[in-house]
């Protein structure tokens, strides 16, 4: 059963939702022969949007803010939804987080390893890579990504892959970032390259993305917090 639309007059029909997913991920596999997959972000939706993911045959959803992944969750059977935290991530926040997220995409400093790994043990986590080295970004510096990936496989964690984010409003500078962190997953045979949002998905599937992280291209526009 689809789920109403309850989520005021900016948010989509249903209906419409599972129109874009599908043609995105159709849009997805032609352009990369099947490798990359899409993960909805429902940040700043109610749970109705994450239902609709669900209802499209998508169970993995991705959240920016802890608080929010944390009631949409309490709203649904437990193990609906395979979580993926990938906004900035403080320490404090894991512990809440731990045995609810499947993926944790933005470790990014050896005290968040050592964190997730005393509260999830055996976690599943993408490092957090960036690669322009931006004041203020998150994310580690590529010169510190293979002692994080070594850390962490040393805490007993699952390294699956490294994730970033491109440079809003520069191709340039986007290519070179999602360049830089496609040769570091290379080197260190990490398979899951999470790079490429809404407006950079084709740049990020060429370069080798093998998840891109949408929202407004499924739900349109958000709501201020």
């Amino acid at each position: 059963m689809l789920p109403e639309n309850r989520l005021g007059p900016s948010f989509p029909p249903v209906n419409l939702v599972l129109d874009r997913i599908e043609e995105i991920r159709s849009h997805l596999d032609n352009r990369s022969g099947g490798r990359t997959r899409l993960l909805p972000v429902t940040k700043a939706f109610s749970v109705e949007a994450v239902l609709s993911v669900l209802a499209a045959g998508i169970n993995e959803v991705g959240e920016n803010y802890a608080q929010e992944l944390l009631e949409k969750n309490s709203q649904l059977p437990q193990g609906r939804v395979g979580w993926h935290m990938i906004g900035g991530l403080q320490r404090n926040k894991v512990r809440h987080l731990a045995g609810v997220v499947n993926l944790w995409q933005t470790v990014d400093r050896s005290s968040l390893l050592d964190e997730v790994a005393k509260r999830d043990p055996g976690a599943r986590i993408l490092v957090q890579v960036d690669p322009l080295d931006g004041p203020g970004k998150a994310g580690c510096p590529p010169s510190e990504v293979e002692a994080l990936v070594a850390r962490g496989v040393d805490l007993g964690l699952e390294v699956a892959g490294l994730m970033t984010v491109g440079a809003a409003g520069d191709q340039e500078g986007t290519r070179h970032a999602f360049k830089v962190l496609a040769g570091l997953a290379d080197s260190l045979g990490l398979p899951e390259r999470s790079m490429g949002m809404t407006d950079d998905m084709d740049l990020a599937v060429d370069m080798g993305s093998t998840l891109v992280r949408v929202g407004r291209a499924i739900f349109g526009e958000r709501q201020p917090r």
